[in-house]
């Protein structure tokens, strides 16, 4: 009996509520899809996705180009400008430079060469420094292939490491 009674009871409140404000409240709205961003296919991207319907295509996020930023030197070097160590008239040159290291691993050898203006370098065999092309490490020395102009037949210079 009590429990028809608890029955009657809630079928007697849902029709007490639907009858106090007309119609029902709708539905709560379904939230809008968010984009996805999807790997494209690598076999065939006109292949339907797996619910069978085409994968919906996804427009690529727009970069700004140029945000009107500009990079201010006050004495520096521009980081954004390739370094010019080529050789010639203002650039650097084998024969001013002098071997200040040897640095030895088991997998490479480097040589430390420093400029004249104090600046250091970090070579490794066929690498180009200025006028120059660095061709082989020794145990105290190493040597320089240079060309005294584009084209020519290259001299040999050697630079030894400086005894403290």
């Amino acid at each position: 009996m009590r429990r028809a009674g608890a029955l009657v009871g809630v079928a007697g409140l849902c029709a007490a509520l639907g009858a106090c404000g007309g119609s029902p409240p709708p539905p709560p709205a379904a939230p809008a899809p968010k984009p996805v961003a999807t790997a494209p296919a690598a076999s065939n991207p006109s292949a339907p996705a797996p619910s069978g319907r085409p994968a919906p295509l996804v427009a690529a996020p727009i970069v700004p180009q140029g945000d009107g930023t500009a990079y201010e030197a006050k004495g520096r070097r521009d980081p954004f400008v390739a370094l010019d160590i080529t050789g010639g008239s203002k650039g650097l040159e084998v024969a001013t430079t002098k071997l200040t290291g040897i640095v030895r691993s088991a997998r490479t050898t480097l040589a430390l060469v420093e400029a004249q203006d104090g600046i250091g370098y970090i070579l490794k065999p066929g690498d180009t420094l200025g006028d120059g092309r660095l061709v082989e490490i020794g145990a105290d020395n190493v040597v320089f292939a240079v060309a005294t102009k584009p084209g020519s037949q290259t001299n040999r210079v050697v630079l030894k490491l400086a005894a403290n």
